[in-house]
């Protein structure tokens, strides 16, 4: 394209002001919702705080677990159970578990990558395929709600769980429950 034909373009500066304004709006907008979201963190962080802590260890000084009120709300602390395993744990996390009898938590998936046309191949064992040269990938992984449970029965039955490899946490929950 010439000089002369691009000078005979005519721009609508209408249009290029509300492209312009418009822009402004949406920086602004993500500017917003960055500042929301920050105050969300704080938000949770201080309900983790009351939650977790400075309600049940005021209920606990008081010697009590749960409150009732007369207008039918309740107030009560119950155990709360999570686990985690580090990603630098997570052979001996494995070791432990089958050692201790609780393999049976691991899921063991086995992903077989074939070319086109190899679907009968796909049928035969997986050592069959490692020794044909086939590409053969393991996963193994424990689901992390069949972690929390495992942790939480064991925990709650007086058994040990090594607590740096599968990332425990143990804490008291606040739940308050009204009337409506």
């Amino acid at each position: 394209m010439d000089l002369e034909a691009e000078s005979a373009i005519q721009v609508d500066t209408a249009v290029s002001l509300d492209i312009a304004q418009s822009c402004n709006k949406l920086l602004e907008t993500q500017k917003q919702m960055e500042a929301i979201n920050e105050q969300l963190k704080t938000l949770k962080a201080t309900e983790t705080t009351l939650s977790e802590q400075t309600i049940p260890n005021l209920m606990h000084k008081a010697g009590v677990s749960l409150i009732k009120l007369k207008d039918g709300s309740s107030v009560e602390v119950k155990p709360f159970y999570g686990a985690r395993i580090p990603l630098s744990k997570v052979n001996d996390a494995f070791t432990w578990l089958r050692e201790n009898g609780h393999g049976d938590l691991i899921k063991n998936n086995v992903m077989l990558t074939f070319g086109r046309n190899q679907d009968n191949e796909a049928k035969s064992l997986v050592a069959e395929l490692r020794d044909k040269g086939h590409n053969v990938k393991q996963a193994e992984k424990v689901e992390p709600m069949t972690l929390k449970a495992f942790v939480k029965e064991q925990i709650q039955g007086g058994k040990n769980v090594p607590s740096d490899l599968f990332g425990v946490y143990v804490a008291s929950k606040t739940k308050i429950t009204t009337k409506e």
